[in-house]
């Protein structure tokens, strides 16, 4: 990932709407929301969710497909997963060891197993 790509996706994240709104698709994946849906959810209006979802997709972090009348948005993790490794590529100087707290944390909300070093 370049830095370009990092800070456009983290500049879509810097908005609590924006954010919710990813936080919210990503715990509906795989199978996504509806726009209507995703903006009663988080009580905005829906020209307003338009353009948050507009500005999430520009940056990669929400896919759209339309159903009939219905545009349903899915999150997309991979886009996540590429930012979270991008940011901890030169973690703590190459020394594993020194980033396992950071996977134990992220254990509990995946598995019920902790990540031992």
């Amino acid at each position: 990932m370049e830095n370009e790509n990092a800070i456009l996706i983290l500049a879509a994240l810097a908005q609590p709407t924006r954010l919710e709104t990813f936080r919210l698709l990503v715990r509906h994946e795989p199978h996504g929301m509806p726009a209507g849906d995703i903006a009663r959810a988080l009580a905005v209006p829906q020209n307003t969710m338009s353009a948050h979802l507009n500005i999430l997709s520009r940056a990669g972090l929400v896919t759209s497909q339309r159903h009939s009348r219905i545009i349903l948005y899915r999150a997309e993790p991979e886009k996540l997963r590429a930012l979270t490794l991008f940011l901890l590529k030169d973690c703590c100087g190459g020394n594993a060891e020194l980033c396992a707290p950071l996977i134990a944390d992220l254990t509990p909300c995946c598995s019920s197993e902790k990540v031992t070093s």
